[in-house]
């Protein structure tokens, strides 16, 4: 039987989430650890980042444990980018996954180990709400259900092949697929996290306005090493924007302007149903067609 992990490296845990979150992953047949700062708080933290990283070490350390899975996203990842050593989880290569404010961590480990990390489901976003196998269905299970399907079709290295629904630049592109929640992305520069390979680069994100979306996009396209190696584009949800029929248009005009293959539609989101992302491997986008592996 394998062990999962659960780490808290953002924002403070809900206890009877995490709680939620345990029991379902145990009945999915899996041991669960918790971190020992699970249940910390310091303002709006889930603790100080010094045990944060003690704690990281440590999973990354345990022979037992063969998934890393972030709690939930918030705020916190960024205040621990430069402070990780890199040396500690490159010995101890593990399946490490979460998004929203994880993608900091998922772009660094990346980054700086060249090891695969997962775009995908944390513990209390993902399964923390009610249990996954109550004797009737539930729009939560089944969005529970979905999110872990693809999140084990991702860390058991199947090829994975996903369709959007929108094409706002026909083309094909290949390269690494990375990315992860826009407004993260975008924390991280200032620091050396772009990828030396040519990328296919995935973005959403929640409560965003749109011209913070184009914004946050220039921002990127800004740094010239991001535009030479960016080959595609495939976004996901940006739930609850205010102006739906603006970045509609936003995006039919960067994908003119950049003239390269850009696909929307993807269930790449913080939304209930959700697809896993492995950040780092080998990537094809043909119309709107993602193929990973």
């Amino acid at each position: 039987m394998k062990t999962i992990g659960i780490i808290a490296l953002s924002g403070a845990c809900d206890r009877e989430k995490l709680n939620n979150a345990k029991l379902n992953l145990e009945g999915l047949g899996f041991n669960v650890k918790l971190s020992k700062n699970i249940f910390d708080r310091k303002r709006y933290l889930a603790g100080s980042d010094e045990c944060k990283l003690e704690e990281l070490y440590k999973f990354f350390e345990d022979p037992e444990i063969d998934i890393i899975m972030c709690a939930r996203g918030g705020y916190g990842a960024i205040r621990l980018v430069n402070k990780i050593d890199y040396e500690v989880l490159k010995k101890n290569p593990k399946i490490f996954t979460g998004f929203s404010d994880v993608t900091a961590l998922l772009l660094m480990i990346y980054k700086k180990t060249g090891m695969v990390t997962y775009h995908g489901a944390m513990a209390c976003s993902d399964f923390g709400a009610e249990c996954c196998t109550p004797p009737q269905p539930s729009p939560s299970r089944e969005g529970a259900m979905f999110t872990w399907h693809n999140f084990l079709e991702a860390i058991n290295g199947n090829r994975l092949e996903f369709c959007g629904d929108k094409t706002y630049k026909e083309g094909q592109a290949e390269g690494i697929i990375w990315g992860g929640n826009l407004a993260t992305v975008v924390s991280l520069c200032g620091l050396d996290f772009i990828p030396d390979a040519d990328f296919i680069f995935f973005a959403e994100d929640l409560n965003e306005p749109v011209y913070k979306i184009d914004r946050m996009f220039q921002q990127l396209l800004n740094i010239e090493k991001f535009r030479i190696r960016c080959k595609g584009i495939v976004l996901g949800d940006f739930l609850d924007a205010d102006k739906p029929e603006w970045l509609e248009e936003y995006f039919v005009e960067l994908a003119q302007e950049l003239g390269i293959p850009v696909a929307g539609g993807f269930k790449i989101t913080h939304a209930q149903e959700k697809i896993t992302i492995p950040v780092g491997k080998r990537s094809y986008l043909h119309g709107n067609k993602l193929v990973i592996g």
